[in-house]
């Protein structure tokens, strides 16, 4: 199971790559501990079964097991929130006014496409919003943990599983280090472990690089 702190090391870095006045899209799983670290941000964060305005994640006597999000997660809405169906969520998605969609991921190739619903030779659940997200949000941030509990790394050079998407993502959040995507492949913009840049390279079996405006502390 993914420790507590790593989760939040990915759920605060991603925190800090979102501005006043955007609509967040949160996926489940790592993604949902980012309003913990908005820090006075007015964000707005959208669940795509018909939730614009979703506050913070509900105190025990507070649930209400008729207000989840897409997760089947109890949440709360704050003032001001719009409910809608899903047909007008996904509306909202496929006509560009996601800002940011912050999205779990199985893989992610050096380009930056990305795999988050289909695992081979395993039961699924469907894509759910996952293909329509990484099409039409703004900007999309992969968030999870580097290596899987096989201890294969999910930057990949190549795609093992089903795509989302051919949309390349703008971000990979991890615990070790955060990775940008160019048509020259992967780049790091910053690391977040205690390695070194040719350390991380060993782990995850290629070679990586900085961002050109990335000034390394070590």
């Amino acid at each position: 199971m993914l420790s507590q702190d790593k989760r939040n090391v990915i759920a605060k870095r991603i925190a800090q790559e979102l501005e006043d006045g955007q609509v967040v899209n949160l996926g489940i799983g790592v993604p949902t501990l980012v309003p913990t670290y908005l820090n006075g941000k007015t964000v707005h964060l959208q669940t795509e079964n018909g939730l614009l305005g979703m506050g913070p994640a509900p105190l025990e006597e507070e649930i209400d097991i008729d207000l989840m999000n897409a997760g089947k997660e109890p949440v709360t809405y704050l003032k001001g929130a719009s409910f809608f169906n899903s047909a007008d969520s996904f509306a909202l998605i496929r006509g560009g006014h996601v800002d940011v969609a912050v999205l779990g991921i199985l893989q992610v190739d050096i380009y930056g496409e990305i795999a988050n619903w289909a695992v081979p030779n395993q039961p699924i659940l469907g894509v759910g919003g996952a293909m329509d997200l990484v099409t039409g949000a703004k900007k999309v941030i992969a968030a999870a943990t580097l290596f899987a509990k096989d201890g294969t790394s999910k930057l990949v050079k190549e795609l093992t599983y089903k795509t989302s998407g051919a949309r390349r993502i703008d971000l990979f959040v991890s615990d070790y280090a955060v990775f940008s995507f160019t048509d020259e492949g992967v780049k790091v913009v910053e690391i977040l472990e205690d390695v070194t840049i040719q350390e991380l390279s060993e782990k995850v079996g290629f070679t990586l690089e900085y961002a050109h405006d990335y000034v390394p502390n070590r």
